[in-house]
């Protein structure tokens, strides 16, 4: 049989039809050259559907042994690049098995009993998916674990904490970068919460009604690791559903998009710091560039074009909401649109944590085994600007209130003492003793210990506060918790 025959028998629909497909429509409804990307994946899958087959009688044991035989072959072929992606199969299904047809004859053929394509892809996409998020599991490990290596570094370094954009409080920077460590630690949990739901099986619904053959569902679910917290098997329930669900992909997406939200704006403060203006902080040389025609400009272009590859990824939670409003039960072709906004989705952020994790920490040397080029921090800048906009204001009042006063009568009283030092052009510390007690007798000269930078930030001694002991640890507990 020539390979053409083989090619135009893969298409089981074929014999329905009295003219062959436009070539522009091949084009248009093919998905090979995106979706090829889930070969292992469809491999894997077809390897556990043929055990149970061979398992319950369904096919036999030869025909067992050559479905595994040519899919090492094909999947030899796929990774040195030998293999033939066609077109006219369409995706990759039909061309990995066309391929096995074409290798080990009617084996090939009977390997498709008990299922659809319609539950076989809705099988490989939550497989891939899968062993997608174990790998931003481990990226987002890694994002934190250095964002806690710059803090440990710099937990007495004084940030000014800023609300409106305003200088607050003076805050650790330490704190300050493990506000960011949270976010991504809950990020980690819903991508965890995620996967329990996304590995769950869908093959043995066929097309959409479930299928005449004695299939063991079940046993197919425990050879591709799908199951659930307990080791039972996780098993779709519902044929229908099984086949049309794409809840993974969109709940893939949200949590996607709610990290690159998290990176954007560590992207916004980073780009902040490192400007003139500010001069916090410097990212290495490797993730800047420079201007064509201004010669003095070092531009942060990694967290900027983090910051708009986050609107790329909301987009595409979008675009996979909108693609399943409308669609009644079971599966439509519509569900093909899910892979490239998916696909992208897990590359955009599976790249972004991995170039911020070097960004923040720096790049491993082989030679000393320290990690170098990191976030170079400025804490003499930091400290400086900590002491513009009367940041130990509040520290005032609460000063005022444990004399006694109630503390709206306090704020009321610091506004004053602000504005005096406004007018004078000083910070709040630098007013005489005579000036302070005049909005209030009952400051004394330990007041100066309170206005100071290092005061306030060690009297936020709460859980969750600013002060070095309570940073030091916050940084125990994650470490504890990172492993």
């Amino acid at each position: 049989m020539s390979s053409n025959q083989l090619d135009k028998k893969s298409e089981a629909w074929s014999a329905l039809f009295s003219e062959p497909m436009s070539e522009l429509v091949k084009r248009y409804t093919a998905s090979v050259f995106f979706d090829k990307r889930l070969w292992q994946a469809d491999i894997e899958g077809s390897l556990a559907h043929a055990e149970m087959l061979a398992a319950q009688g369904i096919i036999g044991p030869s025909d067992h042994a050559d479905i595994q035989r040519g899919m090492a072959q094909i999947a030899q072929e796929i990774e040195s690049g030998a293999f033939e992606w066609k077109l006219d199969l369409e995706d990759v299904h039909l061309n990995i098995e066309a391929r096995l047809t074409q290798l080990v004859g009617d084996a090939g053929k009977r390997l498709h009993t008990g299922r659809s394509r319609n539950d076989q892809v809705a099988t490989d996409v939550r497989l891939w998916l899968r062993g997608e998020i174990d790998l931003i599991g481990g990226l987002l490990t890694e994002l934190q674990r250095a964002l806690v290596d710059v803090a440990e570094k710099n937990v007495e370094v004084i940030l000014p904490g800023f609300t409106h954009l305003q200088v607050a409080q003076p805050v650790s920077f330490a704190h300050h970068l493990l506000a960011y460590v949270e976010m991504f630690s809950r990020d980690a949990e819903r991508f965890a919460d995620v996967r329990r739901r996304t590995n769950r099986l869908p093959l043995g619904s066929a097309a959409l009604a479930g299928t005449t053959y004695p299939l063991d569902r079940e046993r197919v679910a425990r050879t591709l690791g799908m199951v659930d917290e307990n080791g039972a098997p996780a098993v779709c329930q519902n044929s229908l559903d099984g086949v049309s669900d794409r809840d993974f992909a969109i709940e893939f997406t949200a949590a996607a998009s709610l990290c690159m939200v998290h990176i954007s704006r560590l992207s916004e403060e980073l780009i902040l710091w490192m400007s003139q203006n500010f001069g916090f902080v410097k990212i290495a040389d490797r993730f800047t560039t420079g201007s064509s025609i201004m010669p003095q400009k070092k531009n942060p272009d990694v967290p900027e074009l983090a910051r708009g590859k986050t609107g790329r990824v909301v987009g595409h939670l979008m675009g996979l909401i909108t693609l399943m409003k409308g669609q009644p039960l079971a599966y439509n072709k519509d569900n093909q649109e899910d892979k490239e906004p998916l696909f992208d989705t897990v590359d955009t952020l599976t790249d972004t944590l991995r170039i911020f994790a070097e960004m923040v920490g720096g790049q491993l040397n082989p030679a000393t085994g320290a990690k170098e080029g990191g976030l170079t921090v400025n804490a003499p800048a930091m400290e400086a600007a900590a002491q513009k906009g009367y940041a130990t204001a509040t520290d005032l009042a609460d000063y005022l209130v444990k004399k006694g006063l109630p503390f709206r009568d306090a704020h009321e009283t610091v506004a004053h003492a602000v504005k005096a030092a406004t007018s004078h052009n000083c910070d709040l510390s630098e007013l005489p003793l005579t000036v302070l007690q005049g909005f209030h007798p009952s400051i004394e000269k330990d007041v100066y210990e309170v206005l100071s930078l290092r005061g306030s930030l060690s009297a936020r001694h709460t859980l969750g506060g600013t002060a070095p002991a309570q940073v030091r640890a916050q940084i125990a507990r994650h470490r504890a918790r990172l492993g």
